[in-house]
């Protein structure tokens, strides 16, 4: 299980991750990751009614928590991650949702390195 002191509570980290962050999203889920000046890690989880009853949704959260446990490591200092469950993540096994999570993490992370290169960089003449 991710740590509570690695999770979201406060809404204006959820929204400045949604409006300000880097975006991927695939069939099951969509990651949202933005970055703020220092502070450690936080991953939030939004599980819509659209993907199922209470318990479905539930069952959704608590294996995303589970899956971002081993991979909290690989987020930057002062990363804001939300994750996005789809209607179809509902009927999907914890191997499918590892695997889409795997993906998504992997192309928010470069997305927004290389926006975070794009804004600091120096323009050299070689």
């Amino acid at each position: 299980m991710l740590p509570a002191r690695s999770r979201m509570r406060r809404r204006r980290d959820f929204e400045s991750a949604l409006r300000r962050g880097s975006r991927v999203g695939r069939r099951l889920l969509v990651v949202h990751l933005s970055t703020e000046p220092d502070g450690s890690p936080l991953v939030g989880f939004v599980v819509s009614r659209a993907v199922g009853d209470a318990p479905t949704r539930n069952r959704v959260r608590r294996r995303l928590r589970h899956l971002m446990r081993d991979r909290a490591p690989r987020l930057p200092d002062g990363a804001r991650l939300v994750v996005r469950a789809n209607a179809a993540a509902a009927g999907a096994g914890h191997a499918a949702l590892g695997a889409e999570l795997d993906v998504v993490l992997d192309r928010v992370l470069v997305k927004a390195a290389a926006r975070r290169g794009g804004q600091n960089s120096e323009v050299v003449d070689g």
